[in-house]
C-alpha cells in the first residue's frame, strides 16, 4: 500500500491526490502537520529516495524562509537536518509518496506515472 503525505490545504498535494483518485491508485493518506515525520522516518525516506537531503526542505514555504534556512542549512550536519524537518511538518516538502521500496519528493505526474507502473497496479 502507499502512503499519501501531504498537507490538505496545499494546492499540489491536492493536484497529487486528484491524479491518485484519477488512476484508481490505492493509497493510505497522512496529514504531514498533524502526524509529522520522525527524523528517523525522514532519514529512511530520504535513502529510499536517492536524493540529497536538502530536496526533503520545503524552500517554498514560509518557515524555510522565516528560519533563513537557505543560509544555514550548508552548514548543518545531517542529524541536525533531520530534526529539524521532524520538529515541523510545514518544513517538509510535499506531498511525499512511499511506496514500499522508493519514495517520492514533490508532485512530478511522469515520475509519479513511472513508480506506479513499476507497483503493477499494487499500489
Amino acid at each position: 500500500m502507499l502512503t499519501f503525505i501531504c498537507y490538505p490545504k496545499c494546492t499540489t498535494c491536492q493536484k497529487a491526490q486528484k491524479w491518485l483518485e484519477e488512476n484508481n491508485i490505492r493509497y493510505e493518506i497522512r496529514n504531514i502537520k498533524a502526524d509529522r515525520p520522525s527524523a528517523e522516518e525522514l532519514a529512511l525516506w530520504q535513502r529510499m529516495s536517492g536524493k540529497p537531503l536538502k530536496s526533503f526542505f520545503n524552500t517554498s514555504g514560509l518557515l524555510y524562509r522565516a528560519m533563513n534556512l537557505k543560509d544555514r542549512l550548508p552548514s548543518m550536519s545531517r542529524d541536525e537536518m533531520l530534526a529539524l524537518l521532524a520538529s515541523d511538518g510545514m518544513l517538509v516538502k510535499r506531498p511525499l509518496l512511499v511506496a514500499d521500496k522508493c519514495v517520492l519528493v514533490g508532485f512530478r505526474e511522469p515520475e509519479w506515472a513511472g513508480l506506479l507502473r513499476g507497483q503493477d497496479g499494487e499500489g
